[in-house]
């Protein structure tokens, strides 16, 4: 759960793909259904739209004092362990009356693991 003020932007890789980006679209549809006091947003590292800053950007403007930025990464290669926390302290740099958290990748999450094994049992 979030703090009161807090937002979430779910990160990901990005693609030309529209459909690529489906299922994290879906993953924000219901954390509002769920927590719709809770702003979301997704954000895409590259070949899409919209990018982390301005992601960030809008929710800051939205009056967010804090942001959880989730990375939606199964695996933790070169984006996730360099490329974004180098985003994110920019991030902080710019707004810094905001605090902004990089929370570890999905893909180290226990209770995705825990899914992706009842999935492929199934």
């Amino acid at each position: 759960m979030t703090a009161r003020g807090a937002a979430i932007v779910l990160f990901g890789h990005g693609s030309r793909d529209p459909l690529w980006h489906k299922p994290i679209e879906r993953v924000a549809e219901r954390i509002r259904a769920a927590s719709p006091g809770t702003p979301v947003a997704c954000a895409w590292l590259e070949l899409s739209q919209p990018d982390l800053p301005t992601a960030v950007d809008g929710l800051v403007a939205g009056g967010a004092n804090a942001v959880q930025v989730l990375p939606m990464f199964l695996g933790v290669g070169r984006h996730a362990r360099e490329d974004l926390p180098r985003l994110v302290e920019a991030l902080r740099a710019r707004h810094p009356g905001v605090a902004i958290s990089l929370r570890p990748a999905v893909g180290e999450h226990e209770k995705l693991l825990e899914a992706l094994v009842s999935i492929a049992l199934e």
